[in-house]
């Protein structure tokens, strides 16, 4: 063998080893990179899994939720039955039934706004709801409720004042209507500034207008005589009092006084702007004439009748206008809308002298004649001894 042949050998190994070391790092390799492969797929897999679980866990807190938004909208929360126990519940002027409903949330009355919103709109009565106050009960069914908050179930008291009531009367009757002490109704009768009276007017007598109130439980005593203070207000500002007044020559309080006369003197109401001239043309005659009305004289003794004895009219009272030039202090009663109108529109005439005749039938005869006057006085006088 030559030493080419050998260099060829040789050479041959040579060429053989690194080809040989290529395919066994290249498989090397590949294995290596397969298992990065796996591990990836692994890593990928696993990160997956976490987020198809955060995603499920999201979308399941959220459906809870979801399905209980839809159910309390769908289906509102509600009580059961009856109730038990009392709750005093006000509705406000103006409330709406979603007002209302938040007010009976919070009371404790039913369990949710919507379920008494869809409770009174299904009954038809959304629009029916009136001030005032109402019993109901604790956990009540919604539908429950509703029927209890019907008007003709408020709590208030309904007091009817009617015209020419002296204020012990009136008083009376509140403490009657709503069962307290009549004791503190004088007590509030007396505190000017909680009443609210007009600076005009020394008292609440001549100022309690008759009307019709409605008196919750809850009202007390200054509230009540308050409310009938504001009630005047609002017909004197009707009659437009204060200017009226100036135009025939009177303070506010004298066309009040006058008009508690007029009120207490007539036999009805179409007698009472004549009655009222009676009165002016008595006041504005020179020399002045003495008023003369037993009405004043009475109220002055505290007494109650329409003739007044001749020892009666002996009485050192302001009142007493018998003995007495011009008006008396002050409103002998509590007049109302007709009376007021009539002390300042007094009817045109020149009677001087008034008597009620009949007073069984509300006669009442007007004359300026004095001759005449004594034979009224003698018709009256025969018609009240029969009676």
């Amino acid at each position: 063998m030559n030493d080419l042949d050998l260099d060829s050998l040789l050479g041959a190994e040579d060429d053989e080893g690194p080809r040989r070391r290529s395919r066994v790092s290249s498989r090397s390799s590949r294995s290596r990179s397969r298992r990065r492969q796996r591990r990836q797929k692994r890593k990928g897999f696993l990160a997956f899994f976490v987020a198809v679980i955060i995603i499920a866990g999201v979308l399941g807190v959220g459906g809870y939720y979801g399905y209980n938004w839809i159910r309390d909208v769908a289906v509102p929360k509600d009580f059961t039955g009856q109730g038990s126990g009392e709750v005093l519940v006000e509705i406000k002027a103006g409330q709406s039934a979603t007002e209302v409903a938040q007010t009976l949330v919070e009371q404790g009355v039913v369990a949710s706004e919507r379920a008494f919103v869809n409770a009174i709109g299904a009954a038809g009565k959304s629009a029916s709801l009136q001030p005032g106050e109402y019993k109901l009960r604790k956990g009540m069914a919604a539908s429950s409720a509703v029927p209890l908050l019907d008007p003709k179930r408020r709590l208030q008291t309904t007091v009817t004042v009617r015209e020419g009531l002296r204020l012990s009367q009136v008083l009376e009757q509140l403490s009657t209507a709503t069962g307290r002490p009549v004791e503190d109704f004088r007590k509030a009768a007396r505190d000017r500034e909680a009443l609210g009276l007009p600076a005009y007017a020394r008292r609440l007598e001549g100022f309690a207008f008759p009307a019709t109130y409605e008196v919750s439980p809850k009202s007390s005593p200054d509230d009540v005589l308050a409310a009938m203070v504001t009630r005047y207000k609002r017909a004197a500002a009707d009659a437009d009092l204060v200017a009226k007044a100036k135009r025939v020559g009177r303070t506010p309080l004298e066309v009040m006084t006058i008009a508690s006369i007029v009120q207490a003197e007539s036999g009805s109401e179409q007698d009472m702007p004549k009655v009222s001239r009676v009165i002016y043309n008595r006041l504005n005659r020179t020399p002045q004439m003495r008023l003369q009305m037993d009405s004043t004289v009475m109220y002055g003794l505290g007494k109650f009748g329409i003739a007044a004895t001749h020892e009666e009219l002996k009485s050192k009272s302001p009142y007493n206008t018998y003995a007495r030039l011009g008006l008396p202090p002050g409103p002998i009663g509590n007049p109302g809308d007709h009376a007021i109108k009539a002390a300042l529109e007094p009817a045109d005439g020149t009677w001087l002298f008034f008597v009620t005749t009949d007073p069984k039938r509300h006669i009442t005869k007007f004359t300026d004649s004095e001759a005449e006057f004594f034979k009224l006085a003698e018709e009256f006088n025969k018609n009240h001894g029969a009676g």
